[in-house]
């Protein structure tokens, strides 16, 4: 059970001081110290899921796979996530925060052990299902665990969310981006490009796993321990309309993202004949750090805002990205993938907000949980769709239908979020 907040500004079992006295100048660093420490482990756990991102080419030449062998890979990662959300995403608010967060982390030091040792095809699918397993316990989890302890920060005002909401969206794609960008640095002008990467990621997980312990734990456990059942969606009858749709929104949004995590390499060796994996890295990179800057820089932006701005972006960025492979042209493809990431990042921030706040605070890991169970699916489903189309029909051709869905996608369900997000403030505004 997560922390609930009472209007007096005291957690529910764990009352804070008078902003005056030494016990809470102590409490703030050291919540603040968890803060931080989280956030560098979301960020890198995140980072080392895209790690193979710019190796795939590598892989596929060493063991002679096809494009469809390497959706397979990529789908049994999907997998991991989707089955550890499914039965441990909300496990933290039962057992706490830091006992679902730091085995999480642990779980991507043992892939990183299955990459360096059980270097073959069927290595590589265990270690990316261990990685999936990590990821999706990491995802709800950090999230809810970054918002209690910016609560922690600010002395028990719940009222200021934004800050942990912009660093929890931005260290889960920004790291999904550092992960190719590290890789594919270290792949192009270092040794052993399928052996460094894990070992530097391995090493920065368990010192961040470390730090973690180290931090306050911020969910206080249920005097009895309720009876396990796999996830659920615990969200009020009156905002299921809004929780579905910015899931839909999440879904559709990470569906662009998971084509840069997966297949855009071999769509700039295969189409654009660019075989660097310096390149397909910083291209990954592009995408998803764009995202992560347009989440801080309309950080101060409401809802409504950002609902409106994400289709502007991502729709055009689209098209340019479909335009890019067709003609085919680097400048254009790359163009648009800023675009598409700084679009869907905002989409994925309104619909992250919108779901979240059908939250019940004692369930808040359960219902994000749900969210981020409809995002992975988006992940994950339609790459390998694209991968099998690509087998049959040109690249290009793939790409455009694919874009075209996504981007009506989209814009139908963000609109439907912004409609219930203004009616369900309409009583507010009213008085």
């Amino acid at each position: 059970m997560s922390s609930v907040i009472s209007a007096g500004g005291e957690r529910a079992g764990v009352g804070y001081p008078h902003p005056a006295h030494p016990a809470h100048a102590r409490r703030r660093r050291h919540h603040s110290f968890g803060f931080w420490a989280a956030t560098l482990a979301f960020l890198v756990n995140m980072g080392f899921s895209a790690v193979p991102t710019p190796l795939y080419v590598l892989y596929q030449q060493r063991d002679h796979f096809s494009t469809i062998m390497l959706t397979v890979v990529y789908a049994v990662y999907a997998v991991g996530v989707i089955a550890s959300l499914f039965f441990g995403g909300h496990l933290s608010d039962w057992v706490g925060r830091k006992w679902v967060f730091v085995p999480a982390l642990l779980l991507n030091v043992g892939s990183a052990l299955v990459f360096l040792f059980a270097p073959s095809l069927p290595g590589l699918v265990v270690a990316r299902i261990i990685s999936g397993i990590s990821i999706g316990l990491t995802t709800a989890t950090a999230t809810a665990y970054l918002g209690e302890l910016h609560i922690g920060v600010l002395g028990g005002d719940a009222t200021s969310p934004r800050r942990a909401q912009v660093v929890a969206t931005a260290a889960n794609l920004g790291g999904i981006g550092v992960g190719p960008l590290a890789a594919g640095l270290l792949a192009e002008y270092a040794p052993q490009p399928l052996r460094l990467p894990y070992i530097v990621f391995a090493a920065v997980l368990c010192v961040l796993a470390l730090l973690v312990a180290m931090s306050p734990e911020t969910a206080n456990r249920p005097v009895h321990a309720p009876r396990y059942r796999p996830q659920r969606i615990a969200v009020p009858r009156h905002a299921r309309r809004m929780f579905f749709a910015a899931t839909a929104a999440g879904l559709a949004s990470f569906s662009v993202f998971g084509v840069f995590n997966s297949l855009a390499p071999s769509f700039l060796a295969g189409t654009m004949h660019q075989e660097s994996h310096a390149l397909a890295g910083a291209v990954a990179f592009a995408a998803f750090a764009a995202g992560a800057v347009a989440q801080i820089a309309l950080s101060r932006a409401d809802l409504q805002l950002t609902l409106r701005v994400g289709p502007f972006l991502l729709i055009p960025g689209l098209a340019l990205l479909a335009g890019g492979m067709w003609l085919p042209n680097l400048a254009t493809f790359v163009i648009g993938g800023v675009l598409t990431g700084a679009g869907g990042g905002l989409a994925f921030r309104g619909a992250l907000a919108a779901a979240g706040s059908t939250a019940p605070p004692e369930s808040r890991a359960e219902v994000l949980s749900g969210f981020f169970l409809g995002a992975y699916i988006g992940l994950s489903v339609p790459v390998v769709g694209l991968g099998i189309a690509t087998q049959f029909v040109a690249a290009r051709t793939v790409m455009l239908v694919f874009v075209v869905i996504v981007a009506i996608a989209v814009a139908l369900c963000v609109r439907v979020v912004g409609r219930e997000h203004a009616r369900s403030e309409m009583p507010v505004r009213s008085e």
